[in-house]
This record gives structure tokens, sequence and C-alpha cells, in this order.
């Protein structure tokens, strides 16, 4: 078969064409039919499974997420219990508005116990929080450096909390210094009366 041969091809009597040629044209009526196959159907499939797969591993990795902590529920569940206990423990330690009264001698006496002088001593106003009201106490005390480390221990073991804040310590000479701090106790606050 030569090129004039080709040129001679009748389009409207394609039945008469030589067995390669109809071969030729059917590869490539096929081909075109495939393309447009995969143009207009599968294309959009394969964007929509990969956008599915996506979601697959996203439902997956929070899947395995929640399995966790599903297994560990158990668990939880005690460490909330041992929360909650401690929690408890610790609103023991927060005097009710009674005992405040109370507390403030009580961290008075221990300056004293550890043979500080109190310059001042001033309560200032109460702060209230989300369920604990903050009593700050603005105090200014002279002593040496194992009185103050004194007063702190003595703090620390009083069965209520009490924490100091805004500690400057001066040293006024022969060994005596000056500590002007803020110490912060704090009170329950009763949940019906936020009082």
């Amino acid at each position: 078969m030569n090129f004039q041969e080709l040129n001679d091809l009748d389009l409207s009597n394609i039945g008469d064409w030589p067995g390669p040629i109809k071969a030729l044209l059917i590869l490539i009526l096929c081909a075109g039919l495939g393309a447009g196959w995969y143009y207009f159907d599968t294309e959009d499939q394969i964007v929509q499974l990969k956008k599915v797969e996506s979601q697959e591993r996203d439902l997956r990795t929070k899947f395995e997420k929640k399995q966790a902590k599903a297994v560990n529920l158990e668990l939880y569940e005690r460490q909330l219990e041992e929360m909650k206990q401690s929690f408890g423990a610790m609103l023991r330690q927060l005097p009710d508005k009674t005992e405040v009264a109370e507390l403030l001698v009580d961290v008075s006496q221990t300056g004293l116990a550890s043979g500080l002088e109190f310059e001042l001593f001033d309560p200032l106003g109460e702060n209230r929080k989300d369920f604990y009201a903050e009593l700050p106490i603005k105090i200014k005390v002279k002593g040496d450096y194992h009185q103050f480390g004194n007063f702190i221990s003595g703090l620390a073991t009083l069965p209520r909390i009490v924490t100091i804040h805004d500690i400057s310590i001066e040293s006024k000479g022969k060994g005596r210094l000056e500590m002007e701090a803020v110490a912060k106790t704090y009170r329950y606050l009763d949940e019906e009366s936020g009082k």
C-alpha cells in the first residue's frame, strides 16, 4: 500500500477500505471514545475518590484518638475521682468567712514567734475569683535572714493555705533586713450565697 492509495480512499464507502486501514481507524475511534469516557466520566470519579479517601483518613485518625480515650476511660474516671478527692481536701484548707480572722492572727503570731518586728500588717480588700476569694495582706517586717526563713516555713506549716508574693528584701545594716511582701490567704465562696 502506498500514499496514492490512501488519497483514493472514499469516506462514504469505508467497507471497501483495506483491512489494516480499517483496523487503524477502529483503534483511533476506540482511543477517542476511551479518552472522552475518561474526561467526561472517570476523571470526576477519581477526584471524588481522592476526596473521600482523604475524609476516610481524617475519620480514621479521629476514630483512633477516640478509641484510645475509650480504652483508657476507666483510668480517666479513676483520675477524675482522685482529683475530686484532692480538690475537696484543698477546699477544706480554705477557711470560711468566720475563720479568716483566726488565720490573720495565725499569720501575725507566726511572724512574732519567728522573732520578726512587724512595721506593717495591712489586710487589703478581698478579691473574688471563680469559687474562692483572695485576701491579700501587705506586710513589712524587720529581722535577720534566719528569722525570715523561719517565718516562711511557719506559714507553710499552717493548716490553711497562705502564699507569699511580691517579696522585696533590703539590708538595713549589721545583719538586719527589712522585708516587704504580700501574703495572700484564700477562702472558699459558698456556692449558694456567693459569700
